[in-house]
């Protein structure tokens, strides 16, 4: 059983902040790029075994899945449950953006089997939206989260910032406050990250070291109002029912994003699409990021039946392999020290923390032996905690997780 993520890497325009591979593209791109799709689905499910083909999950990220037409989306659909078994109750997600969906695609996509719908806010302040670069105002959030519920979407995820240029706490409090009166069953609330190579880059520096004298330039929260607006988030979150259960992210009990906590706990996922990642079988995979590649690829593999090689990889492990893989740019056998250090990194990301015994089952080693002796100084410097079986971060250890990750570095 393994989780699917499809990238559809359309956008009307760039975010100030954005460094996911997505771009503007005309309605004939689109056409043949859905058509590649699903091509490269199909490809997956001819090489896959029978027993391989369980989905647990489905996730239409981007760029702005909800720029293709219900039609295409429909289509995809399709192609996934030709080739693969869907499971019951299968957690479906796609995100979109306000303004580039109506109510009738919304109604055609959650009858396609799309069950959940992860809509991007960011702010409910129009000035913050402005500063970030976004296509829509508050009141097109308002609008699109409505005729989702009227599409009978029962599963919505809202997505915030904090961070923003011009933010206040005053606003940002008002942000937190309308997401809570939407009451979606998910909030994710993440902080601003200046990427390099995006717009706000060029304005502040990617280390945030431009010094900026422009007035038209809005100034970015000092770093104790970032700390303010941070703690805001979780106290405001938790007193309205919304139990953190992954550092950035706040659920309805029984809501939590089941395809992200795929990744979170080391499960088995492929990506189609340009750029898309897969992790199964021991092996990384990553797509070409070239668009004009990725559809030449995809042709040619299909017409000439190679097969996209899940299940031939075995032969290479040992060897210095480099060479064409399908439509694949990297392939990387996963060695198992980078195979513990990652599911500490992405299992001490939840709340739950990790399970000593899972990490045993796992890897085959207990873990006292491989992380004991760096788990106890952590413990003794107040930053990880032990409850029977598991290990988390303490509130302490949560503030500087990225400090204690990396202490999970195997030499």
């Amino acid at each position: 059983m393994f989780s699917l993520y499809i990238h559809i890497p359309f956008c009307v325009k760039k975010c100030n902040y954005c460094d996911f591979l997505s771009f503007s593209a005309s309605d004939e791109l689109k056409e043949r790029y859905v058509a590649a799709l699903c091509d490269e689905i199909r490809l997956y499910s001819k090489d896959l075994s029978k027993d391989s083909k369980e989905i647990y999950t489905v996730f239409f990220g981007g760029g702005t899945p909800s720029l293709l037409t219900s039609g295409q989306i429909n289509r995809i659909m399709e192609t996934i449950h030709e080739g693969f078994r869907v499971i019951d109750k299968a957690e479906v997600s796609m995100e979109c953006n306000p303004g580039t969906i109506k109510g009738d695609i919304l109604r055609s996509l959650r009858e396609s089997g799309i069950n959940r719908l992860s809509i991007g806010l960011q702010s409910a302040i129009d000035s913050e939206l402005k500063a970030l670069g976004r296509i829509h105002d508050y009141e097109g959030f308002v609008r699109t989260y409505s005729e989702a519920r009227d599409a009978g979407f029962d599963n919505i995820n809202i997505d915030i910032m904090s961070g923003i240029p011009g933010q206040t706490l005053k606003t940002y409090e008002k942000t937190l406050t309308e997401a809570v009166n939407a009451n979606p069953q998910h909030i994710s609330a993440y902080s601003l990250i200046i990427e390099e190579g995006t717009k706000f880059a060029d304005l502040y520096g990617a280390d945030r070291s431009v010094s900026y004298t422009n007035s038209a330039i809005l100034p970015l929260p000092n770093e104790d109002d970032e700390r303010r607006l941070y703690y805001m988030t979780g106290d405001i979150l938790k007193a309205a029912g919304y139990d953190r259960y992954e550092i950035s992210n706040y659920a309805r009990p029984g809501y939590e994003c089941r395809h992200n906590n795929v990744y979170w706990t080391g499960g088995e996922y492929i990506g189609v699409g340009l750029g898309a990642s897969s992790y199964f079988r021991g092996y990384r995979y990553k797509n070409t990021s070239v668009i004009n590649e990725y559809l030449e690829d995809i042709e040619y593999i299909s017409d000439r039946d190679i097969p996209v090689c899940y299940d031939v990889f075995d032969e290479y492990k040992d060897s210095d392999y480099k060479g064409y893989c399908g439509l694949h740019d990297e392939v990387t056998f996963i060695e198992e020290k980078d195979a513990m250090e990652e599911y500490m990194f992405l299992g001490l990301r939840r709340m739950q923390g990790i399970s000593m015994e899972g990490f045993r089952l796992k890897f085959g080693h207990f873990y006292n032996d491989i992380y004991g002796s760096e788990t106890d100084r952590l413990i003794s410097e107040g930053l990880i905690e032990k409850d029977g079986d598991m290990i988390r971060l303490t509130p302490k250890g949560i503030d500087v997780s990225n400090s204690v990750f990396v202490r999970f570095l195997l030499d």
